[in-house]
C-alpha cells in the first residue's frame, strides 16, 4: 500500500540558513560623544560577527510556525533592540557614551568625553567600541572580523568599526558598521556597512542605514539613531514561505537551488509549505 506524505508519514523537514542582525545603538550626545555600536550579527551562511565561524543551519518542520522579531535601531540615546528567528537571537548594539563609558551590546558603543571605557561586544556577534583620548570620542564597534571602534585623538572624532559581508542573498553585501564619534575639529566616519557619521562642532550626527543594524553617529547636538536590523532566510526553492500578520517580508524567486526571504520590520510568525 502506498503511503502519502502527510498521511500516516512525517513530512520531510527542511534546512534553513539565516542571517539575523539586531538593531544598532544610537550615537551619544554631547561634546566628544562616542559612536553607536552595531547590532549583533549571527549567521549560518558565512562568517558571523567578530570573525567567528558560521553557526549551524536550522532543521525545521513544514507547516510549523516559527517566531521572528525584527529589532529597531536605538533612538537617541539608547541601545538597539534584539532581533530573533526561532532559537537564534542577536543582541542590540550598545549606545555611544555621552560623557563616559559606552554601553555594552551586540557591538559596543564608543566611549565619550574623558572616558577610556568603551562598551564591549557580545562574543561571536560584534566588536568592542573604541576608547576616547582627552575630550575626544571613541567610534562604535562593528560586526567585522578585525576592527574595533577606533580611539579618538584630541578634538577629533574616531571612526566606527567596519561591518562584515554576507552572500546569503547571492550577492556580497556588507552590513553592521559602527557609528562615528563626535569631534570639535574632525568628525568620525561611520564604519563600512552603513554606520552613521559623527558630527563636528554642533551639527547633527547621521543615522545608521536601515536594515543593516548599523550604529548611529554621535553629535554635540542631536545624535543619529541606530539602523534597524534584518532577518534573511535561505531555503530550498521547492518550498514557499508564508509571512504571518505583523511582519513585513518578501520572498525572492528561485536562484541556485534556493529562495530567500527578507524580513525588514515587525514581529510575527513564518511557516513553510
Amino acid at each position: 500500500m502506498q503511503i502519502l506524505a502527510g498521511v500516516g508519514a512525517a513530512a520531510t523537514p527542511i534546512t534553513v540558513d539565516y542571517l539575523v542582525i539586531a538593531g544598532g545603538g544610537s550615537g551619544g550626545n554631547g561634546g566628544g560623544a562616542g559612536g553607536g555600536g552595531a547590532g549583533g550579527y549571527r549567521t549560518s551562511a558565512g562568517t558571523s560577527g567578530a570573525g567567528s565561524a558560521a553557526e549551524s543551519s536550522l532543521t525545521l518542520e513544514l507547516g510549523t510556525q516559527y517566531a521572528v522579531v525584527l529589532g529597531g535601531g536605538g533612538s537617541p540615546v539608547a541601545n538597539g533592540n534584539n532581533s530573533s528567528f526561532s532559537t537564534i537571537t542577536s543582541t542590540g548594539g550598545g549606545r555611544g557614551g555621552s560623557a563616559g563609558a559606552g554601553s555594552n551590546g551586540g557591538s559596543g558603543g564608543g566611549a565619550g568625553g574623558n572616558s577610556l571605557v568603551p562598551g564591549t561586544g557580545t562574543a561571536a556577534q560584534g566588536r568592542d567600541g573604541g576608547a576616547s583620548s582627552g575630550n575626544s570620542s571613541g567610534g562604535g564597534g562593528g560586526g567585522g572580523s578585525s576592527t574595533i571602534g577606533s580611539t579618538g585623538t584630541t578634538a577629533n572624532g574616531a571612526n566606527g568599526g567596519n561591518g562584515t559581508a554576507s552572500t546569503i542573498t547571492g550577492a556580497s553585501v556588507t552590513r553592521a558598521g559602527g557609528g562615528g564619534g563626535h569631534g570639535d575639529s574632525v568628525a568620525g566616519s561611520g564604519g563600512t556597512g552603513g554606520g552613521g557619521n559623527g558630527s563636528f562642532s554642533v551639527n547633527n550626527g547621521t543615522s545608521g542605514t536601515a536594515n543593516t543594524g548599523s550604529g548611529g553617529g554621535a553629535s554635540a547636538a542631536t545624535s543619529g539613531s541606530g539602523g534597524s536590523g534584518v532577518v534573511i532566510l535561505r531555503y530550498p526553492d521547492t518550498r514557499t514561505i508564508t509571512f504571518g500578520a505583523g511582519l513585513t517580508g518578501t520572498e525572492s524567486g528561485a536562484s541556485g537551488g534556493f529562495k530567500r526571504a527578507t524580513i525588514t520590520a515587525g514581529s510575527g510568525n513564518v511557516s513553510w509549505s
